[in-house]
């Protein structure tokens, strides 16, 4: 009988290494699927192939999914200006989501019997890959090494060891996950919650001086231009405004969330164009919205991002959202200008055609032009009734 075949979603670290290997001794054809939503390198790429065969892999493959992840999912969170606690940009959640996606298309379309992932117990990303595998790939085995064994790295960096394979697996400090919306940094220091990260933890660093002007430019709320330079590619795009940012180190914090198994996570992060160019969307939408299109575009944003995070895109509304989100952005035109520096940035001011400030009914605290005096009188009485009603029957009540 043919050996069972295996997808493993191989990232190249210590659990995802041991997996491959593990399986490959136990007799399984083992195909590694390295899923690229904007993380790694070509260099980290091409070293992940030359390990993946090294460990027993039949064969190896790098599933570029970076702009499938821009086009369904990283254009609403700009749309929605989605912070998960108004703080951290859901970066690796929504991430894994679409790694987990393609990993199941290509069990698939190889007919593997298997899925097999280095997660652990303890953490979310268990749950974005089997919930999604479950989905997409009906009636494929999981396999879960790390988590099912409880193997320690000592364990799993003797067995690689005692089957000739060696790299540098210590034990570090800090853990990141890189990706295009963001790097996660998570140990050393936030185990300690009355601390936050040390420069040293941080993977960019201030490289430039004093203040300069950005300038994004949106079209119906996606980016088409940074400081004038016209992008088709939305990616890079992202990229061009990271490249600026981070020489600043902007988009540094720390995030105290719920976790989707119930406890709670604390996690670094430098994110320098999420943070600059959601604030500069939010920005132009202040001038290009209506006050109701920002007040229930926020509500369904907020629901976007935590379903996100909570291993819910395949839920059916996340569509019907993102519908709404994109009807949101068709007069979300112009240019949004912020002023950055050394660890911090400002807004500075909008330039778009779709201005609503720019009515020629009135000037915010100046002068109107709408109406009369004896209006805005008249109104502010109608407005005035219910109270007026409530405390002419309860006048006993103080404030």
């Amino acid at each position: 009988m043919a050996n069972k075949k295996v997808v493993v979603a191989f990232s190249g670290g210590l659990d995802t290494s041991y997996t491959v290997m593990k399986l490959a001794k136990d007799g399984y054809d083992v195909y590694a699927a390295c899923a690229n939503t904007g993380g790694f390198s070509p260099a980290q790429l091409q070293k992940n192939e030359e390990n993946a065969y090294k460990l027993g892999a039949k064969q190896y493959v790098t599933l570029d999914v970076t702009h499938e992840y821009y086009e369904k999912s990283l254009k609403y969170m700009i749309f929605g200006n989605v912070l998960r606690n108004n703080c951290y940009p859901i970066s690796v959640s929504s991430e894994r989501i679409f790694q987990a996606m393609a990993i199941a298309r290509y069990a698939n379309e190889i007919g593997a019997d298997a899925i097999a992932h280095g997660s652990t117990g303890a953490g979310n990303d268990q749950i974005r890959f089997d919930m999604t595998f479950l989905v997409m790939a009906p009636g494929v085995e999981i396999i879960t090494l790390t988590r099912d064994k409880a193997l320690s790295r000592k364990e799993e960096v003797d067995f690689l060891n005692a089957n000739g394979f060696t790299a540098d697996f210590a034990k570090l400090k800090y853990s990141y996950n890189v990706g295009i919306w963001g790097t996660s940094i998570c140990g050393g220091e936030l185990l300690d919650p009355t601390q936050g990260l040390p420069e040293e933890a941080y993977l960019k660093h201030v490289a430039k001086d004093g203040e300069e002007l950005l300038k994004i430019t949106f079209e119906k709320g996606e980016i088409v231009a940074v400081n004038g330079e016209a992008f088709a590619d939305k990616v890079a795009a992202i990229q061009r405004i990271e490249e600026i940012g981070s020489a600043y180190a902007i988009g540094r914090d720390c995030n105290v969330g719920d976790t989707i198994i119930g406890i709670k996570g604390r996690v670094g992060f430098e994110a320098a164009a999420p943070k600059l160019i959601i604030e500069a969307h939010r920005l132009l939408e202040k001038s290009t919205l209506s006050k109701w299109q920002q007040y229930w575009k926020d509500q369904v944003a907020n629901w976007y991002g935590m379903f996100l995070h909570e291993s819910q895109y395949l839920e059916p509304v996340m569509p019907d959202i993102e519908a709404m989100l994109t009807s949101s952005q068709r007069n979300v035109n112009g240019t949004a200008i912020l002023k950055l520096r050394p660890m911090g940035f400002e807004t500075v001011g909008v330039d778009s055609a779709d201005d609503l400030t720019k009515s020629k009914l009135g000037e915010y605290g100046e002068m109107q032009h709408g109406w009369t005096a004896d209006e805005a009188k008249g109104f502010i009485k109608v407005l005035s009734t219910p109270l007026r009603v409530y405390y002419g029957i309860h006048n006993d009540e103080k404030r």
